[in-house]
């Protein structure tokens, strides 16, 4: 496969998987996705590959979640189709027996905020920020946001994150369990590559178990997840709901909500 939205390099046992679509803050579309496939497909079954390590292009975002652009003309058939290009991806990453870091640089929301989440371990710059926006446009984060996140920051702070959708600061992030790491900008690559060495030096096969053991009870949680997509295409995906609110976050508004109560 050719890449567009997605730039692949291997160096010295890890594979770098980028997210190249800078000008739209790193926002996925349904190409991003199958691109993100195969990229870690490739990754997991190069045997010359030890770590995996997804970040984005640019300085602004790692990732903004899905592209609004896409989504604003969702139907339940077209949302349904994208799900389950989400749900592979998840599966991949999840499933991989190589460590996968998250380098993140910039803002690391929505859709990209459970990117994140998905990935073993996560180093930040200090400038990056964090979020789910998901109710202002009349969204959910299901795919594995509302799964995953109470596990790091516990159940009131991931309500918090959910329903109110502040921003967090990276520091902030890590004080709570969010992420691993939060570094000063010009220290990002040394200390990402740092632990990708740390963790090549360790034994593959033992990496692989304690992965895929220590992901075993969260990966429970995949019907609550496929549930949870159930529950967008029937109650919201197509809807008037999320048809204004994703008007009104493209036309830089503030959506009203008020005749859905």
């Amino acid at each position: 496969m050719e890449y567009e939205d997605v730039l692949y390099k291997r160096e010295q046992g890890v594979a770098t998987i980028t997210i190249n679509r800078p000008d739209k803050h790193n926002a996925f579309r349904l190409q991003t996705l199958d691109e993100l496939v195969h990229a870690f497909e490739r990754a997991d079954a190069d045997k010359d590959v030890g770590v995996i390590v997804l970040t984005g292009s640019g300085e602004k975002a790692f990732c903004s979640g899905g592209d609004v652009n896409s989504e604003a003309d969702f139907t339940r058939h077209k949302a349904w189709l994208y799900n389950r290009r989400l749900l592979h991806l998840s599966s991949t990453m999840r499933n991989t027996g190589k460590p996968v870091i998250a380098r993140i640089d910039g803002w690391c929301v929505g859709g990209g905020n459970e990117l994140n989440l998905l990935c073993d371990l996560a180093v930040a710059s200090e400038r990056s920020k964090f979020g789910q926006a998901g109710a202002r446009v009349a969204s959910v984060p299901i795919w594995y946001g509302t799964q995953l996140l109470p596990r790091l920051v516990g159940e009131r702070r991931a309500k918090e994150v959910v329903m109110l959708c502040h921003s967090y600061t990276a520091a902030e992030a890590e004080r709570m369990g969010w992420i691993n790491k939060a570094v000063p900008h010009e220290q990002l690559d040394s200390v990402v590559a740092e632990w990708c060495e740390e963790l090549l030096q360790k034994s593959p096969t033992a990496l692989l178990i304690a992965k895929l053991h220590l992901n075993y009870e969260s990966d429970m949680l995949y019907g609550a997840v496929v549930q949870g997509f159930r529950m967008l295409n029937v109650g919201l995906h197509g809807s008037d709901e999320q048809k204004e609110g994703m008007t009104a976050f493209l036309e830089k508004r503030k959506p009203n909500f008020d005749r859905f109560r």
